[in-house]
């Protein structure tokens, strides 16, 4: 759920354009967009979920010019990762991974990188379970030959690249548990934590709920004498499909005695009492993880107003502003290094890695079309909102660029309108053309001029018609 709250759809990064040349902040902002296409949206929802359940993650920048012709992201886990802080920043990282178990013996074979800026120094290590063991080389296992060629003789590469490939994501700060530890503060809060008492008590009623229902399997007791014997010392069986039952005389009684002495038990199940304690500590669950319950569907799928979708999940998208404070300035770090490994490595062209970027996430919850323009068409009204901000109001994830071009759009429309109070659509006719006498008949000579033969109704002087 955290994820689909923050990575559902993909965030508006947009360079500053004051950080760099016009034409270098076009082409960079190009670029970006390639990073963030399907794989790169993956990957950082893939990353946002795991911060929330081990309370952060590693993003590494890698690339590789034979299988894709820009550089791409791999999430790490926490456990995979020991990080080394300086004044609450990541200023070197070790990132180790178990490779494939050789045949001989049970040795575990590791290798480590560690992360400096600038430098990748790799190490691989036979040891067991418990131990890191010896060092040994790049070529004693299959998986790391390729290291013999990439790396010096102490086993470093440089990246060519001043800064660190790793980026540190936390879930949200700071960790309530780990107050005190050294070196435990920069690394976040799970989800998790806090309510693990409660999720042992929704665990424990479920299973007492699941206990009911084992309990409540209808049972049937019968006498002995009703078991069909599977020989001497082998017990007897009683077949419940059977239809038909034969009593012996003066053994079991008449049909009445027989019928009362098979006897059905069946225990009560507490449904009622079962959901309404489950329902509660999840309820209880949710809260205390940041999320409303409406986020899960606790209160249906029926379609009401945005603001009504607002208010219902107000918890959830409170815990999403908060881990969108967390999760951009990771965004922006990362995105930054892979323009500057795009053009070391990759030959990128017309890039600028030095450019400030900035990110702003979609709205959680769409505004109502007809509640926006309502309200813009009481701003118009009014007086009080100009057709730029008109179209803002109505795409807030344009940037300026695409803004603008909508406007001039509606003024272009405007324009080939025929203009208020032209019912004749005059506006293209040159005022200093002589122009046709539309009250003029047809054959009628402009040049001459005609008196009225007819008297005025009631006397009085005869008009005259000029032509």
């Amino acid at each position: 759920m955290s994820a689909n709250l923050l990575w559902a759809e993909v965030p508006q990064v947009t360079v500053d354009v004051d950080s760099t040349k016009s034409d270098l902040a076009q082409s960079t902002q190009a670029q970006i967009g390639r990073y963030l296409d399907d794989r790169g949206h993956a990957k950082f929802r893939e990353a946002a979920e795991l911060a929330a359940g081990l309370s952060n993650v590693y993003l590494r920048v890698v690339w590789d010019v034979e299988l894709r012709p820009r550089p791409w992201l791999d999430v790490i886990p926490a456990t995979a990762v020991v990080p080394e802080w300086r004044w609450g920043m990541l200023a070197a990282a070790t990132v180790w991974r178990e490779l494939e178990p050789l045949a001989e013996g049970g040795d575990v074979w590791r290798l480590l990188e560690y992360h400096t800026p600038g430098f990748i120094e790799y190490g691989v290590y036979r040891g067991d379970n418990s131990t890191l063991g010896m060092l040994m080389g790049f070529d004693d296992h299959h998986e790391t030959e390729f290291l013999v060629k990439r790396t010096d003789a102490h086993g470093r590469q440089a990246t060519g690249v001043d800064r660190l490939l790793i980026t540190h994501m936390p879930n949200v700060l700071p960790n309530r548990i780990w107050d005190g530890v050294p070196d435990t503060a920069p690394l976040g809060r799970s989800d998790y934590a806090g309510i693990e008492p409660m999720m042992d008590a929704l665990d424990e009623s479920w299973s007492s709920w699941m206990r009911d229902l084992r309990l409540g399997k209808a049972r049937v007791v019968v006498p002995q004498e009703m078991l069909d014997t599977d020989g001497p010392g082998s017990g007897g069986s009683f077949d419940l499909d059977r239809e038909l039952l034969v009593s012996v005389s003066g053994f079991l009684g008449d049909e009445k005695s027989m019928k009362d002495s098979i006897t059905d038990v069946q225990f009560k199940i507490r449904v009622e009492e079962h959901e309404r304690t489950t329902k509660e500590l999840r309820r209880q669950i949710l809260s205390s993880a940041g999320y409303s319950a409406q986020s899960f569907g606790e209160q249906g799928t029926v379609a009401v107003t945005a603001t009504e979708i607002a208010a219902r999940k107000e918890e959830s998208l409170t815990t999403r502003g908060l881990k969108i404070l967390y999760q951009r300035p990771a965004l922006l770090e990362v995105l930054t290094t892979m323009m500057w490994v795009d053009v070391k490595h990759c030959g990128a062209k017309k890039v600028d890695p030095a450019a400030e970027l900035t990110a702003s996430w979609p709205q959680a919850v769409q505004p109502d079309p007809e509640a926006t323009a309502r309200t813009l068409s009481l701003l118009e009204s009014a007086g009080a909102i100009s057709t730029y901000m008109k179209v803002k109001m109505r795409e807030p994830a344009w940037d300026h660029a695409e803004v603008m071009e909508e406007v001039r759009r509606i003024r272009d429309d405007k324009t080939q309108e025929t203009p208020a109070g032209d019912p004749f659509n005059t506006r293209d006719v040159d005022p200093n053309e002589e122009q046709p006498d539309d009250d003029v008949e047809p054959g009628f000579d402009e040049g001459q001029g005609e008196e009225l033969d007819e008297e005025p109704v009631g006397g009085g002087s005869r008009p005259t018609l000029a032509a």
